[in-house]
């Protein structure tokens, strides 16, 4: 399973949520922030804070491959490399 901690109207999340789409891969999405970094569920921004160690958004999480990321760039070739 795949999980996206993301944000509406973040450019880097909309391009990742784009490969996903585009590569037909079902995926849970989270929105713990806003772009401009204002907390909008507590429970998933923690959750992003313990699994990443960031507050930082895009973040993907393959729970089947044991792989978490950062970075819009890295998680769409990471995408492309195992599910495209």
């Amino acid at each position: 399973m795949l999980e996206l901690y993301q944000a509406e109207g973040c450019g880097y999340s909309k391009k990742v949520r784009e490969a996903l789409t585009e590569f037909g891969v079902s995926y849970v999405i989270h929105n713990p922030r806003t772009a401009a970094g204002e907390t909008r569920n507590e429970q998933t921004h923690d959750e992003l804070r313990t699994l990443g160690g960031q507050d930082q958004i895009p973040f993907l999480v393959d729970h089947q491959r044991g792989v978490t990321m950062y970075e819009s760039g890295d998680i769409v070739d990471y995408l492309e490399e195992h599910y495209a």
